[in-house]
């Protein structure tokens, strides 16, 4: 931190400051903020409060915020309000946005987070702006992505707004919200502003709603309001949200875009059955935060409008002639609307220049005095002299069955549409019902909507992403397209790599890896193209979206810029060390420790049964996701079957040609159907036997509603009972009778996977503490012809609770990833290929052994890529025979 000496004169004049924010003591010991070390009270709030104020200097100064969701920046940011200081609030994960307003505003203080952590740094020993009494607040506009037009605002606004909500919205002191949207975003931040003027309490986190480890967040803390934007009630739709019940909830509010009426029922619907109310609200940055509240009695009657206004705000229309009579642009006055806007630093000692808000918003007021709202003024566009409503046209493409958004490309509409295949019935509805020439739309299917941090649809970037096509499109017309170009290091590449790789034709650049059903067999894959992308992978990029990952490896970041090889970007850590996931390491060394095992290189046995931990590890990270419960069960039944189908491929060719097995084993039934008197070739494929046997018993216990609850509820104390219940089968006391090679047997070895699945769920240094407890204390003995299988075992579990990553030199770290990707393939094929070397070199049948199991897996993975591309091929065949049979059917 760096700061300059305190004046030494200190003004006496009192300061201006937000009364919501300088009261804060006045709720004394109840919680103001939930932490996982225990609540923070409104007196040690106000402590806080009061030294991040002091801190910031003496007289008035221009404080820029990077706003985040961390206790750090709302303490800062209440210090400024409560001192009379006026923050600049800033989105804290885009630098380049932070760095123009620096440059254009030249801030006092700014305060925001680097290595080091939060900083506090002043730029200036005296304040260097004159800043009118009455600005509180500068926010950048709805929105706007780096444009230095801010929105000024009062400490009046701040004040009667935070109240009118929490009057809309029944807050009481004992409520507790979860910051479910960022606090730079004018709704985020409406929340903490409102919570924190009636005594009630928040939690802040930055974890998204489809993430487990939030919702064990609602339920620890006791959440009972969530906020959020469109977007967020998609994943919420996409996450399993209906199927589960949270005791404490009590508020659910919708703002930031309209919700369809349809899913606004829904969701009331939900509600009333979860013991919740739903509210919609409607506002925008000029008017502090909100203008509107539908509340619950409202919803099903009215679900196309967003309510009432906001105790002491009203609405006038202001009608506009070229349009229908009834509607106009609507109009606010309240205390809550803004000063004006500021463009420039001299902006901020200017008083009020607005009295009321002219919204750009398109709508009706109704007798009731409930307001709707049926798009903004500039969604229009205008096409061979056709003027075009475009949220118009997105409702009847939503009618007709297609769920798209649509932009203005100044001489066509462009449509981006999320079903592949669906071009031409977008067409067909926009030609039909507007009058549009087919040359003046433009469609790019098999898409979905990009959203501003903010969850709002962000249309130019849409109409980027159309125009982009549309280009594209015009050379390869022309023949002009360039081949062997460099992979563009963009949101829509990663998302292209996941369509390709995944057989996802719904990816976007917002989901990931793991919403789009990704496995722990397509993991190393993956990502090893993404790093052929996008250099090193930052922890836990599974969970991230495309636009997440492309931020993290953007060359601003060190460590992950990009050199070029090739023609291609190569990423720089491939000439130096590389930090390996360890998931990664212990599969590419359990294969290589079964490999040296059979080819006596070696006597380190354990390598199978470490693989079985794994799986169950791998398990719980991939599949156990907030996903619905029978898209998790297909999830789990997917990655068995994708374990089955080479396996039995394999098995099957070599039974007919060399006889070594037999259709048990292609069906992997010999656990089942085998001979357990004597070991054979038979038995070569008890691992894959076993895997496969567990996957299914896993997806068929989840898919029981009642189970699928409980293990959400207890995510990590069901895994742990699942060890228990394995151990009865481990110690004989349920099927005392294995058989002599019990070790193989699925049911025996259900405890290991369970052990497995648990380390992938400890949290919590007292939670991995005692999953390493029990390969330590269950391992030894259960293999006394072998004890060292059990050492080689508990070090892989050990590995995976305690070590993310493991760091290796470039080239062994691609090795790793290599041999960890085919390590399936190998086990599969290695039976066959080492007993033909080993009398010339236990090496070379380890090394033939690697070298035909990588084969196979390429040569698996261009198979699978043939099936998706000819599946993809008919999606789009069936899409147009459809479109042509609703075109006939309407020219009927």
């Amino acid at each position: 931190m760096s700061s300059f000496p305190t004046p030494s004169h200190e003004t006496t004049r009192p300061r201006p400051a937000s009364r919501f924010a300088a009261a804060l003591a006045e709720h004394g010991d109840r919680c103001a903020v939930w932490t996982p070390e225990g609540p923070l009270t409104y007196a040690d709030l106000t402590a806080r409060v009061q030294d991040a104020g002091s801190a910031l200097g003496t007289g008035r100064r221009l404080v820029l915020l990077a706003a985040e969701n961390s206790l750090d920046f709302l303490v800062t940011y209440l210090g400024a309000l409560a001192s009379g200081h006026v923050p600049l609030v800033v989105p804290g994960d885009r630098p380049q946005h932070h760095a123009s307003l620096v440059e254009r505003y030249s801030p006092d203080v700014v305060a925001s987070r680097d290595g080091a952590g939060w900083q506090v740094t002043h730029r200036s020993a005296e304040p260097a702006h004159e800043l009118h009494p009455d600005l509180a607040l500068l926010l950048p506009t709805s929105g706007s992505t780096g444009s230095p037009k801010l929105v000024r605002l009062s400490h009046e606004n701040l004040d009667s707004n935070a109240l009118a909500i929490a009057e809309a919205l029944r807050t009481r002191p004992g409520d507790r919200a979860a910051t479910t949207l960022p606090l730079h975003y004018c709704y985020g931040l409406s929340v903490a502003h409102s919570h924190l003027a009636v005594g009630a309490s928040l939690v802040l986190t930055d974890l998204s709603v489809v993430d487990p480890c939030f919702w064990r967040l609602v339920d620890d803390a006791g959440v009972t309001t969530l906020a959020g934007v469109p977007h967020t009630f998609e994943l919420l739709d996409r996450s399993g949200f209906a199927e589960r019940h949270h005791p404490s909830l009590r508020v659910v509010t919708q703002a930031g875009g309209r919700l369809a009426p349809d899913a606004v029922r829904r969701y009331a619907t939900l509600g009333r059955s979860r013991g919740w109310d739903l509210f919609v609200m409607y506002g925008q940055t000029e008017a502090t935060a909100r203008m509107a509240v539908l509340p619950p009695e409202l919803l099903d009657s009215h679900a196309e409008t967003v309510g009432l206004p906001v105790p002491g705000g009203r609405f006038r229309l202001d009608p506009l002639s070229e349009l229908e009579c009834g509607l106009g642009e609507l109009v606010y006055s309240g205390p809550n609307v803004m000063l004006g806007y500021a463009e420039h630093p001299g902006d901020l000692a200017r008083g009020r220049d607005v009295t009321e808000l002219r919204t750009g918003d398109l709508g009706h007021l109704r007798a009731d005095g409930t307001v709707e709202v049926v798009g903004r003024r500039s969604r229009f566009a205008k096409v061979v002299g056709l003027r075009i409503d475009l949220d118009r046209a997105e409702r009847d493409l939503a009618e007709a069955g297609v769920r798209a958004h649509c932009v203005d490309l100044g001489d066509a509409v462009g449509v981006v549409a999320a079903e592949p295949g669906s071009g031409d019935a977008v067409t067909d509805t926009l030609t039909r019902r507007h009058g549009i020439p087919a040359s003046g739309v433009v469609v790019l299917d098999g898409a979905d909507v990009l959203v501003l941090p903010t969850g709002k649809p962000d249309y130019p970037g849409m109409a980027a992403l159309v125009e982009a096509h549309r280009a594209r499109a015009r050379a390869a017309r022309a023949e002009h397209a360039g081949a062997g170009a460099p992979a563009a290091l963009t949101p829509q590449a990663v998302a292209a790599l996941y369509r390709d790789l995944l057989d996802a034709p719904g990816a976007d650049e917002r989901t990931s890896f793991v919403d789009l059903g990704g496995d722990s067999l397509s993991y190393v894959e993956v990502s090893l193209r993404l790093e052929r992308l996008l250099g090193a992978l930052p922890a836990g990029w599974h969970l991230l979206s495309p636009a997440e990952l492309v931020a993290a490896a953007r060359p601003s970041h060190p460590g992950r810029d990009l050199a070029v090889d090739g023609g291609r970007p190569t990423p720089r850590w491939r000439r130096g060390w590389h930090a390996v996931e360890t998931s990664v390491v212990v599969r590419a060394v359990a294969v290589l420790l079964i490999l040296a095992n059979h080819t006596h290189l070696s006597f380190v046995p354990g390598g199978a049964h470490t693989l079985l931990a794994l799986a169950g590890f791998n398990l719980a990270r991939f599949q156990l996701t907030a996903r619905p419960r029978a898209e998790r069960a297909r999830g789990i039944v997917r990655s068995a079957l994708r374990i089955w189908a080479p396996s039995a491929l394999w098995i099957a060719v070599v039974a007919v040609t060399l006889g070594t097995y037999d259709w048990r084993n292609v069906l992997l039934l010999n656990q089942v159907l085998g001979d357990w008197a004597r070991w054979s070739p038979h038995w070569h494929y008890w691992f894959v036997e076993a895997l496969v046997a567990l996957l299914a018993g896993a997806a068929l216990l989840l898919s029981v509603p009642a189970v699928d609850r409980w293990e959400r509820r207890f995510p990590f104390a069901f895994p742990m009972a699942l060890v228990g219940v394995g151990l009865l089968t481990r110690y004989d006391v349920v099927v005392p009778d294995a058989g002599p090679y019990r070790g193989a047997n699925a049911y025996v070895l259900i405890w290991l996977f369970a052990t497995g699945w648990a380390a992938a769920r400890a949290r919590t240094v007292p939670q991995r503490l005692l999953v390493s407890a029990v390969p330590l204390l269950t391992l030894p003995g259960f293999w006394p012809s072998m004890p060292m299988r059990g050492p080689t075992v508990m070090l892989g579990v050990l590995a995976l609770v305690w070590l993310p990553a493991v760091r290796l030199p470039g080239c062994l770290a691609r090795a790793a990833s290599a041999v960890a990707a085919a390590s399936l393939f190998v086990y599969l094929t290695h039976f066959v290929v080492y007993p033909h070397l080993m009398a010339y070199s236990s090496v070379l049948a380890m090394a033939a052994s690697i070298a035909v199991g990588i084969a196979y897996h390429r040569g698996w993975t261009w198979l699978e890529a043939r099936g998706r591309g000819t599946a993809s091929r008919v999606r789009t065949h069936v899409a147009r025979a459809r479109s042509v049979r609703t075109r006939a059917g309407v020219g009927g």
